[in-house]
Formats: C-alpha cells, structure tokens, sequence
C-alpha cells in the first residue's frame, strides 16, 4: 500500500539507545495540488498489548502500579501511575506477549484472552500499535506474585480493585493511562459487570 501523495525523501537515526527516534525528510502533496516539504521525528519502540483483567464474581478488576519516569517529569508529583498490565511485544505476537506479560507483572496465570480492538496511541511521534485485550481471571489463577521482571528493573504493584471504584478513579485523575481509561471504559460501554 503506498500512498501518491507522500514521497520519503531521507531518514536519518537520531538515535538508537534505548529505542529508535528517526528524522524523516517528505514530499506531501497537499489537497490543492502543490507540494511541500516537510521533517518529522518518528520514535520505534516497538509495538505492543495491554489487558484488562476482570472477576465478574467479585466486580473487581487487576490494576498495577509503578514508576513512570516520563510522567514525572510532567508534572506527576511521585511519577507513580496505576495501569493495566502491558508490555512491549519483542518478538511474539500480541496474544501470546500479553499471556506472558500478565504472568511476570500481576502473577495470573490466564487461559484466554479476547482481543478487543486496537489502537495508535500517539500517532503524531510514536509508530507503536497497541493491541488490548480482555479476560476473566479468578484466585486460582494466581501462581506468584507478580511485580514484574527483575532483570527489566521493574518495580511491580499489583492492585485488585473494585470495578466501580476504578471508574470512579478515572473521573477523580487518580488514573491517567489512556490504555487503562479505553480498557475500563470498554468494560463499561459492553457491561462486563451488571449493575
């Protein structure tokens, strides 16, 4: 699929540390015809999945806790934020990187998954899709404790909340992760949990 109206003039890495920040130079042919250049900055760092772990049961949802060093340097005083569990998918596809994932951060160990859309989470500088995904969870499924990879420097807390509350948590800005809210959200909007 190609575009007629963009035309890659250069890329350039501006950096390769952590992740990968490319400079693209383009033609963009605008709506009156005429051409323009233009510069972008594009940051890869890989696509990824999340999930909303839910116990209709209980009327409770998995949350987790951590430090995020970007927030905290705009303006989250303790740079903690409470999220769903997600991770990056490095080289497997998403189901199986949010299994994984929901094992090492939260210590469920899920039997299904159920993917629900996906999305671009900042498509103005940053090329990673996120997939999102549901399951139902119960204390059986609990094998550890959870807190994350320790060889990933992950400081993991993991929260069960009730599912109300975290509603309520969105309106109060006690949770600010854009993944979390679509993920509660969608639970709301398709009545996972019966009033």
């Amino acid at each position: 699929m190609k575009n007629e109206n963009v035309n890659v003039v250069s890329e350039e890495v501006l950096s390769n540390n952590w992740y990968t920040l490319r400079k693209y130079t383009f033609d963009y042919q605008r709506a009156d015809g005429k051409w323009e250049r233009q510069s972008r900055e594009a940051y890869d760092r890989g696509n990824g999945a999340t999930i909303l772990l839910y116990n209709i049961e209980q009327q409770t949802v998995i949350l987790t806790r951590q430090f995020r060093l970007p927030t905290y340097t705009n303006g989250n005083e303790t740079g903690m934020l409470i999220e769903a569990c997600a991770g990056l998918l490095d080289k497997d596809n998403a189901e199986d990187c949010i299994k994984r994932e929901t094992e090492e951060e939260t210590g469920f160990k899920i039997r299904s998954v159920k993917k629900i859309f996906e999305a671009y989470m900042s498509p103005g500088s940053v090329t990673e899709i996120l997939y999102f995904f549901i399951a139902e969870y119960s204390a059986d499924m609990k094998i550890n404790d959870g807190g994350g990879c320790e060889t990933e420097q992950e400081n993991i807390e993991v929260l069960e909340i009730p599912f109300a509350k975290a509603v309520e948590m969105i309106g109060t800005g006690e949770i600010k992760d854009a993944k979390t809210m679509l993920l509660i959200q969608y639970a709301q909007i398709n009545r996972l949990f019966k009033a």
